[in-house]
């Protein structure tokens, strides 16, 4: 079998194309001399291990050895996986959303040897279909142009450098003021669909940052139909496909507006932002419903996403054995041999039935109540509840026999610092040590693995460590720090978080245009130098950094970091306004800077009634440190935030706001009445 460049490569995107007959190169010194050299057109591929569509452009194309041919002659051929390199992708994508209106995956970039773009597109079929040009005679065109037509290539080039050049310019700055929360959640709010939740229509994304921003809102300004809304979505999320009813977790996102039919592949990230969510709505309702998708969703990443050093694989595939989703639907016959007896509760429950729902499948999903199926069957909701879990754990017994999807098992710092995230908020409202240990265990193998002196390493295989940190890298590690920091003060955790907010400080601000840039200031140089600034499938970099910098200046006050989040939030507010969907995550941080973050110390743990009663409580804009002992409290003393305080023989706390704090307050009542 023949091997190319990429069968050096630790990525498995990458390493799938390992054996293609395209000579490719990752992105690197050699393949960019090349192409200077040889004066040859570059044609960037990028993708990710789980993308349906760039597993199909390759079996089409790339493993076509005509196609490979003449691609191998006429191009120095890179792959790139967007998931490693998120500073090439997002250059390419906006340069794609130029010209086309759109982007995704794969994403297929012609570029001059200097990194210009001039063609760009996304999914090509190797034949002209679906309205499309086929990919096969676009390489012929774009290659006789480049030998007959080099002016024209190089001004399309010249005039996709300075579009992308104005896309990095952030807009003007505006005062932070209520009316930026007003007039967002109203935008917001008009792009819900009111009978399943969600945003807008099919694919529908889970978008939970948005759903945040809405909860919190309606503690603001206490109308309740925006709380409604975000509970609605969470149920109509939950019961629906797009939720793994057995195994737990999220997939991508559902191809239809009811939540339904899923595009099948699991991401960390979902599985760690969406978790949040129903913390919070379990906070806001005190309703088990949300508890129990947090624990599945928790639980399934524990079981099937964790390394055994620590650390949380990045995704799984949709696709096993060729199909997409073939792991994961059922026949009602094969249910019914399974389960015996009690497959008929079942069955009703999840809605399978003998035609399937979707291509003579059945995804599970569920509307209907418990209550309705015990007296459907003349039995209690407690024998039903019993079958169920029974039930489901058989059929995910059965399940974890089939040919399981492919998993990308690189370990990325963002995402595993918002699984941390995850799991930290998951402790607050389960009290669950397994979550917690499952926190520190990944702080401590990033430190070990991916964290080299003062810097952060962005991806981890095979025991390598690898690629410089970008913004998110930092700004989502110093994040989680700071959660689990606020469960179990280690001065260690605070420590080190500052550290990297000064080390983002210096090398990643903007001063001119008050934003950080994607990439340190001793990155590798691209054609430009990227910003992220859309709170989208991530949040993005400056909405994480600026929520940061806020907290650690909280901690430390230290004026430069307060600064520099109002500067970012000030340079972004009308935007956020405007376009709310885009800044979901800025404008909970908008939220917290204009209600002026509480500040609450527990001291001394022993009182666990009076602790649950402020951990349980939904107080978003807030920041919450539990002192278990004195020992505890005195290595914390050097921090502005513990100055004064001191430790009390029995459970207490201090509520500070403005700058004021109250005195030891050693009841509920009284807590309350300072909240």
């Amino acid at each position: 079998m023949t091997e190319n460049n990429l069968i050096h490569e630790t990525s498995p995107y990458l390493l799938q194309h390992a054996h293609n007959p395209v000579d490719w190169y990752g992105w690197n010194d050699e393949a960019l001399k090349k192409a200077k050299d040889e004066n040859k057109p570059i044609f960037l591929s990028i993708g990710y291990s789980s993308c349906h569509w760039c597993h199909v452009m390759a079996h089409e194309s790339f493993e076509n050895e005509e196609v490979a041919k003449f691609m191998n002659e006429n191009f120095v051929n890179i792959k790139v996986d967007r998931e490693e390199r998120p500073d090439i992708d997002d250059i390419y994508q906006k340069a794609c959303q130029i010209a086309t209106g759109q982007g995704g995956w794969p994403l297929s970039i012609f570029l001059t040897p200097d990194q210009k773009p001039f063609y760009v597109g996304t999914y090509f079929p190797i034949l002209d279909s679906y309205g499309r040009p086929g990919f096969g005679s676009i390489c012929r065109q774009l290659s006789q142009a480049w030998k007959e037509k080099p002016k024209d290539i190089e001004k399309s080039a010249d005039n996709f450098l300075d579009a992308l050049n104005k896309t990095e310019k952030v807009s003007i700055s505006s005062k932070l003021e209520r009316t930026i929360l007003d007039e967002a959640a109203m935008n917001l709010f008009q792009l819900g669909d009111s009978a399943y939740g969600g945003f807008g229509s099919a694919p529908k994304f889970p978008n939970a940052a948005n759903v945040s921003f809405l909860f919190r809102y309606a503690k603001i300004s206490g109308l309740s139909k925006f709380t409604e809304f975000g509970l609605k979505t969470l149920k109509k999320m939950a019961n629906g496909g797009i939720f793994d009813q057995i195994g737990g977790g999220f997939h991508r996102y559902s191809t239809d507006a009811k939540w339904l039919v899923p595009h099948f592949e699991k991401m960390l990230y979902d599985n760690a932002l969406i978790p949040v969510n129903y913390a919070e709505a379990f906070q806001i309702t005190k309703d088990p419903f949300y508890l129990d998708v947090l624990k599945k969703t928790l639980d399934f990443v524990l079981r099937e996403m964790t390394s055994p050093e620590g650390g949380f694989y990045s995704a799984y595939d949709a696709d096993s054995e060729g199909v997409e989703g073939k792991f994961y639907v059922w026949k009602k016959s094969e249910i019914k041999e399974i389960l015996g007896d009690d497959a008929d509760i079942f069955c009703l429950f999840y809605d399978a039935t003998d035609g399937g729902n979707w291509e003579g499948n059945n995804i599970l999903c569920n509307n209907l109540n418990i209550s309705t199926v015990a007296f459907n069957f003349g039995t209690t909701e407690e024998k039903v509840r019993e079958i169920l879990q029974a039930c489901s754990k058989k059929l995910l017994d059965v399940r974890s026999k089939r040919v399981a999807p492919g998993l990308d098992d690189k370990i990325l710092v963002s995402w595993n610092s918002l699984m941390i995230t995850a799991f930290a908020k998951g402790y607050r409202v389960t009290n669950e040590s397994r979550y917690l240990d499952a926190a520190k265990d990944c702080i401590s193998f990033i430190e070990n693995n991916l964290f080299s002196g003062d810097k952060l390493l962005r991806t981890y295989k095979n025991k390598t460590a690898k690629i410089d940190g970008y913004l998110e890298d930092y700004s989502y590690f110093v994040n989680c720090l700071l959660d689990v920091f606020e469960i179990e003060p280690d001065p260690k955790y605070l420590k080190l978080a500052l550290k990297l907010g000064h080390h983002l400080v210096e090398h990643f601000w903007d001063s001119e245009n008050n934003s950080f840039f994607m990439t340190s200031d001793n990155h590798e140089k691209l054609i430009i130098r990227p910003k992220s600034n859309y709170d989208l499938s991530l949040p993005s970099g400056n909405s994480v950094s600026a929520f940061v910098m806020l907290r650690l200046f909280h901690f430390s006050q230290e004026q430069q970091f307060l600064d520099i989040a109002t500067k970012i939030m000030e340079s972004q507010a009308q935007m956020a306004a405007e376009n709310p969907f885009g800044f979901g995550y800025l404008l909970n941080t908008i939220s917290i800077y204009l209600e002026k973050p509480v500040e609450i110390t527990i001291i001394n743990t022993e009182n666990s009634q009076l602790c649950d009663s402020i951990l349980l409580e939904y107080l978003p804009n807030s920041i919450v440190v539990t002192i278990q002992n004195s020992t505890q409290l005195s290595a914390l003393s050097e921090y502005p935030f513990f100055a004064g305080k001191s430790f009390e023989e029995k459970t207490s706390a201090f509520v500070c706001k403005n700058f004021t704090c109250s005195l030891p307050l050693h009841t509920i009542d009284e807590i309350n009445s300072h909240l």
